[in-house]
C-alpha cells in the first residue's frame, strides 16, 4: 500500500480554506509539536477534537487555546478534572475508549494519529474509516494490524501521510507512480545513546540513561525503543506495509548525525534522500500542509558547519530487536502483534526498574517464541493476540523481577 498522493477534493489545499483538524494524542511530543505549528498558522486551521491519555490539565489548556469542540481523556478517572477545567468554555469533555473512537470519527479534513502504542490502533482505524487525510505517527497501528489497515485505507480512499521522520522522508522522495523503478528503501537510524556500548555496558544502564536520546526529543516509550533499536525495527515493519515493499528490500543504516532521514535507491543507481535538522516539526509540517508546504520554525541545515556525515551497519547482535522484528515479519500473521505487545510490557517494566535493559529484548524473544502464532483476519484477532502476548510477557517480567 503505497500512500496515496491524490489530494482530490477531500483535503482543502493549504491556505485555500481552513482545514478542520483533530489531534489524537495532543499532549505527547508529536501532538505538542503539531499544536505549535497550528498556533503559528491560526488562519489555516480549525481544531475539532483533541485527545490525551490522562493529562487532563494540559489537554484542557490546549482545548481552550485552540477553541476545540471536544476534548477526551482515555483514562476515565481523569474525567472529573477535565470537566472542571473546561467548565464554562463550551468545550465538550468526555472520557474512555468509546469517547476516543468518537473523537476520531468527528468530521475533519485532517487527523493526527499520535497515540503511543497499541492503544492508538482503534482510534486510528476510526479516523481512517471516515476518509479524512490521516497523519500517521502511531507506527504500532501498522505493526499490529498492517494487512487490515491497508485494506481499510483502500476501501475508504483515505490519504495516509506518514509522520515518522524516516517514512515521511521516503514519502517525499519516492516515485510512487513508478514503483517498479525502486530498488531498495533505506531507513536511517541514529543508533541511540548506546550505539558504541558493549553488551556488558548495556547490562548496567539505567532508565534515565536510556531516556537521554542524543538527537531527538521524544516521549519515554519511544526513547527506550530508540535505545534498544526496537523503534527502528518497528519502523521497518511499518515501511513494509506503508510502501508495499518486501522486507528483504528494506535496509537499515546507522547514521549518528540524524541529518539524512531516509533514502530511496533506484534501479539506475540513483539514490534520493531527504535531509534536515532533527526536528519533528519538519515532517509534521509536511503532512499538515500536504500536498503543499508550510513554514516550519526549525533550524536550517548547515552542512558546512556539520562538515562530516558518517554511516555504519547496524549490529543485530548487540541490538537483537532488529533481528526479532525481521523474524516477526517473516513469520507473518499475528507475530508482529505479539512482538509489539511484549515490547510494550517489557519497556514499561524497565522504566519502573523492574527488569534490566537487556532483558527487554529477551522478554520479547521469549514471548515471540513461546506463543502459538495465528492469522489476522479481523480486529478481534489483533486484540486477542495483543492480550495473549501481554499476559505472557507479564508472567516473564514477574519471574525476572
Amino acid at each position: 500500500m503505497t500512500p496515496s498522493r491524490d489530494s482530490s477534493n477531500r483535503t482543502p489545499r493549504f491556505n485555500d480554506q481552513k482545514r478542520k483538524v483533530s489531534i489524537l494524542g495532543s499532549t505527547g511530543s508529536v501532538g505538542q509539536s503539531t499544536i505549535d505549528l497550528i498556533e503559528r498558522n491560526p488562519e489555516s486551521f480549525e481544531v475539532v477534537a483533541l485527545t490525551a491519555n490522562g493529562n487532563a490539565k494540559t489537554l484542557a489548556e490546549q482545548a481552550r487555546r485552540l477553541g476545540a469542540k471536544l476534548a477526551v481523556v482515555a483514562d476515565e478517572t481523569a474525567y472529573d478534572e477535565l470537566k472542571t477545567a473546561l467548565s464554562g468554555s463550551g468545550i465538550e469533555a468526555a472520557a474512555g475508549r468509546e469517547a476516543l473512537i468518537s473523537a476520531a470519527e468527528m468530521p475533519a479534513d485532517w487527523i493526527m494519529a499520535a497515540i503511543v502504542g497499541a492503544a492508538g490502533m482503534e482510534p486510528t482505524l476510526a479516523a481512517i474509516r471516515q476518509g479524512a487525510a490521516v497523519g500517521l505517527a502511531n507506527k504500532e497501528t501498522l505493526v499490529c494490524a498492517g494487512s487490515l489497515i491497508t485494506r481499510e485505507v483502500k476501501a475508504s480512499g483515505t490519504t495516509l501521510l506518514p509522520v515518522d521522520s524516516e517514512h515521511n522522508a521516503i514519502f517525499q522522495v519516492l516515485d510512487a507512480e513508478r514503483q517498479n523503478t525502486v530498488e531498495r528503501l533505506v531507513l536511517t537510524a541514529s543508533g541511540g545513546p548506546f550505539r558504541s556500548f558493549s553488551k556488558a555496558q548495556m547490562a548496567a544502564v539505567t532508565p534515565s540513561q536510556a531516556l537521554a536520546h542524543p538527537n531527538w526529543d521524544m516521549g519515554a516509550k519511544i526513547s527506550i525503543d530508540s535505545a534498544t533499536m526496537m523503534n527502528k525495527g518497528l519502523e521497518l515493519i511499518e515501511a513494509v506495509h506503508l510502501f508495499d515493499m518486501p522486507e528483504s528490500r528494506v535496509d537499515i543504516l546507522v547514521h549518528p548525525q540524524s541529518v539524512i532521514h531516509s533514502m530511496v535507491s533506484y534501479v539506475d543507481g540513483s539514490v534520493l534522500a531527504q535531509l534536515g535538522v532533527p526536528d519533528m516539526r519538519t515532517p509534521i509540517a509536511y503532512a499538515l500542509a500536504w500536498p503543499d508546504r508550510m513554514p516550519a520554525p526549525v533550524d536550517r541545515l548547515d552542512l558546512a558547519k556539520i562538515a562530516t556525515l558518517s554511516f555504519e551497519a547496524p549490529d543485530s547482535e548487540r541490538f537483537p530487536a532488529l533481528r526479532l522484528t525481521r523474524e516477526a515479519l517473516r513469520i507473518g500473521g499475528d507475530a508482529p502483534t505479539i512482538l509489539n505487545a511484549a515490547n510494550e510490557i517489557a519497556v514499561a517494566s524497565f522504566l519502573k526498574n523492574g527488569i534490566g535493559f537487556l532483558e527487554i529484548a529477551e522478554i520479547v524473544e521469549e514471548t515471540l517464541t513461546g506463543l502459538p502464532k495465528g492469522k489476522l483476519e479481523s480486529l478481534d484477532d489483533v486484540i486477542a493476540a495483543d492480550a495473549a502476548a501481554r499476559r505472557y510477557a507479564h508472567g516473564l517480567v514477574e519471574r525476572a523481577a
